[in-house]
């Protein structure tokens, strides 16, 4: 990590002393306050690449213009309008903001309730026009007598928030943390070096890298010029399958990421996206992060070749076309290895790994204003995003960098939205099949497995082996209270039927409370 500090430090000297910008915070999918706007904007916005520059979005439409509540009463502003504390002088502001999220939850036909409890604090800088800082901190017990529950015992981690500790025999305690700073020389160019989760794609899922993971520290250039958007994204990731005693760190992970958006016409966008992933130490002894990944305009396949490494290598396209500002085709291809002839064969070569999404999205359906829809389709072949040595699969903290199923599936999720003011009333239905390794076999679903444990060479289709399908209904009415945090309170209902062989397990759970919706936590497994 050292070495990468230093290789980041000489490279942004010579900026530090003239930059600016900060990004958007507002990643929940259920308050995407900024999205019909931006999608229907004239400036060739590049809506795959998120979180979004707020001077971007700011030029577009902003909080205040969507939300603002005329006040002259200091409480009632506080409460509906602005941050808890806020200061500003000359170049020099700071916002300082409570986190929490109180929820509680039953299912009928479970005995106990399931609660969240999460304190915690949220700091937002300017330092004059030369750097902006975003620190965020989360205390959390939690209770989980649901599905929910399942998962956790079997990743021994909260989904996308860490490794808990117990709490009260049957409960989780962890902390949850991310910050950044962000340093912008001109509007060309922004350099920022964080801790926390980057999102490409116009889907509710995406295939090349989503927020699904826990957070993760990184340096990102985001480089916009003529109309294109560039971003060269390095990370360090830890792979906790090895058990390590207290104080001795989990074993560490790199990846260098390149993502390349293009701006074709006013209506068509098309992305181009490569990774590398490789180990922090292997046989040979300690590698740490590789400097023929550093380069931020190099190819990286030949580069991968050139040294003679195995390292895991990954490619993908995306797409987006938006007619009439209101109607939006979306879409993803990875492809990490494949054969033409197999492909054509037809007989399920396990090495024909690669993954596609489409999708659809639409603003004010049937003229209603605020009334959305999204529906979308993704499939993954067996044995995508793992590798031959697991500890360079594409995951980190035990869960895919991309999709929380992981691989050998497919789904169909879709949304209806509609905000009227402050209210948000969302409606969504997804329904996914994909084959579960069973019976000590490696069919290619969990990432976590080497390739090479395969069950069989041929026959490997998606469903394989032990087929497990699952559906999932929730409906969410929540009124947002400040938009500055997403505070809002709510109530949602979930439904969820899991079908594994002749075993049928239905669970349903209301939940209500009152939270700040910043992130994205995904419970639809």
């Amino acid at each position: 990590m050292k070495q990468l500090l230093i290789f980041f430090f000489l490279l942004l000297f010579p900026f530090i002393l003239k930059s600016q910008e900060a990004y958007s915070l507002y990643q929940n999918h259920t308050f995407r306050h900024f999205d019909r706007y931006v999608y229907q904007s004239n400036q060739r916005f590049h809506t795959s690449v998120k979180p979004f520059l707020l001077s971007q979005t700011d030029s577009i439409v902003s909080l205040d213009t969507l939300y603002r509540i005329p006040t002259q009463t200091k409480a009632v502003d506080i409460l509906f309008n602005r941050s808890l504390f806020q200061y500003k002088k000359g170049d020099f502001a700071f916002t300082v903001d409570p986190l929490f999220n109180f929820e509680l939850g039953k299912d009928p036909d479970q005995t106990g309730k399931s609660w969240i409890n999460t304190r915690g604090i949220l700091v937002n800088a300017r330092l004059g026009k030369m750097v902006s800082v975003t620190t965020s901190f989360y205390e959390n017990q939690v209770m989980f007598n649901d599905y929910r529950n399942q998962r956790v015992q079997q990743h021994g981690v909260i989904p996308g928030q860490g490794k808990p500790k117990t709490y009260k025999e049957t409960g989780y305690d962890f902390g949850f943390a991310d910050a950044s700073v962000s340093f912008a020389p001109n509007r060309h160019f922004d350099f920022t070096l964080g801790h926390g989760k980057n999102f490409w794609g116009d889907g509710y899922r995406s295939l090349i890298l989503s927020d699904n993971a826990f957070n993760y520290p990184y340096f990102r250039i985001t480089t916009d010029f003529w109309n294109i958007k560039y971003v060269c994204l390095w990370a360090q990731f830890q792979d906790l399958t090895e058990s390590h005693p207290y104080g001795e760190p989990y074993n560490k992970k790199w990846g260098a990421f390149h993502y390349l958006d293009w701006s074709v016409t006013p209506w068509l966008n098309i992305g181009f996206f490569e990774t590398v992933i490789w180990q922090n130490a292997d046989s040979t002894g300690y590698r740490g992060f590789d400097f023929n990944y550093a380069n931020p305009v190099i190819f990286m396949r030949p580069v991968e070749f050139s040294v003679g490494s195995s390292d895991n290598s990954l490619m993908g396209i995306t797409g987006k076309l938006t007619l009439f500002k209101k109607q939006v085709l979306y879409g993803q291809a990875i492809i990490d290895e494949f054969k033409v002839d197999e492909m054509i064969a037809g007989t399920g070569w396990w090495a024909n790994k690669w993954g596609v999404q489409a999708g659809y999205k639409t603003f004010d359906l049937f003229g209603l204003e605020h009334l959305d829809i999204q529906s979308e389709f993704n499939y993954v072949r067996p044995f995508m995003y793992s590798h031959h040595i697991p500890k360079q699969n594409y995951g980190h903290y035990q869960v895919s960098l991309a999709h929380p199923l992981g691989s050998n599936f497919w789904e169909s999720v879709s949304f209806l939205r509609y905000n009227y003011k402050r209210l948000f009333l969302e409606g969504r239905y997804s329904f996914a099949k994909h084959g579960s390794d069973t019976a000590g076999q490696n069919f290619g679903n969990d990432i976590y497995l080497s390739y090479d444990t395969r069950y069989q060479d041929y026959g490997n289709y998606v469903g394989r082996a032990q087929e497990v399908t699952l559906q999932y209904t929730s409906l969410v009415a929540a009124f947002l209270v400040n938009p500055r945090t997403n505070l809002n309170v709510y109530v949602n209902y979930t439904l969820r039927k899991e079908i594994m062989g002749t075993e049928s397990l239905n669970q349903s759970l209301i939940t209500f409370g009152i939270r700040t919706s910043l992130q994205n936590f995904y419970y639809d497994f």
